[in-house]
């Protein structure tokens, strides 16, 4: 009898245990999505990004993280990468652009991004990447955390512990609005309310320690902001004079309050519809 409860509780973990992740075609796409329930890599045909010259005002970032990503593509040692700082100044692109400069040159790289909600499968991902015929950057865009979160838990071990860690064939890289991945106020109230305020914070905190790579972007100025928008008007052959599309940027700004990359492209995006240029 005890037996027979044995195989039927056995029977319902087997049912109950998500299916197998199935071996993706790595042939078919260079870039994937992951999807959980059911596990499942996605291959993305295009790729929402721009050229790795468009991207202004983040030389230093931009040169450190395609050095870091052509030392993974060909087999040599290169740190997992945290991209912080001000809102819409090209973090998630530049990653997308440096994967396809890399890719353009000739090395074999996928990208393969994650959702923040999935971080609690990226196991079972890693295992499947694991298995892959290419060296991968895993990407995940507007990392954060919050007090209760207890996603960042997954994350750590695959980071710098763990028994299996991250694959050798596996890098990872993250943007964030925020250097230490958890709000200021956050870790100001843990830490006046522990009875070892150096404690309190040090798990949530030291997970950003585990990023070899810390890249800052801080807001553009007025110039960086003008040369954004020039170099569209190049790459996109919108003739417009100088003075016409400055005079009419800087309204656009006043309308929004700042001044960023995503700002540059959204007046550039309007600039090119009202002269009849499509983009694509």
């Amino acid at each position: 009898m005890a037996k027979k409860q044995l195989a039927r509780i056995a029977d319902a973990l087997e049912r109950m245990a998500p299916p197998a992740a199935q071996t993706p075609d790595w042939d078919a796409a260079d870039a994937f999505v992951w999807h959980a329930d059911p596990d499942h890599l996605e291959p993305v045909a295009q790729i929402s990004r721009v050229g790795v010259e468009m991207l202004v005002g983040v030389d230093r970032a931009r040169d450190t993280l395609m050095a870091n990503t052509r030392q993974f593509a060909r087999g040599y040692a290169a740190n997992n990468a945290l991209l912080w700082g001000a809102r819409g100044m090209g973090k998630s692109s530049l990653v997308k652009a440096a994967h396809g400069a890399v890719v353009a040159e000739g090395l074999p790289l996928k990208l393969v991004e994650i959702q923040r909600e999935d971080l609690p499968t990226i196991g079972r991902l890693l295992t499947l990447l694991r298995a892959a015929p290419a060296r991968v950057i895993l990407f995940c865009d507007d990392l954060s955390f919050s007090h209760d979160d207890q996603h960042y838990k997954s994350l750590k071990a695959v980071l710098d512990g763990g028994v299996q860690g991250r694959p050798e064939n596996v890098i990872f890289y993250a943007t964030s609005n925020r250097r230490h991945l958890m709000p200021r106020d956050m870790i100001e109230n843990e830490r006046s309310g522990a009875i070892n305020p150096s404690e309190a914070v040090e798990e949530k905190v030291s997970l950003s320690d585990r990023f070899g790579l810390w890249l800052g972007f801080h807001p553009c100025t007025q110039d960086e902001y003008f040369e954004m928008i020039d170099g569209y008007c190049r790459a996109y052959g919108v003739a417009v004079p100088q003075d016409q599309v400055r005079a009419e940027a800087i309204e656009w700004t006043a309308t929004r309050g700042a001044r960023s990359g995503r700002v540059a492209w959204q007046f550039f995006t309007d600039l090119a519809g009202r002269h009849g240029v499509a983009l694509k």
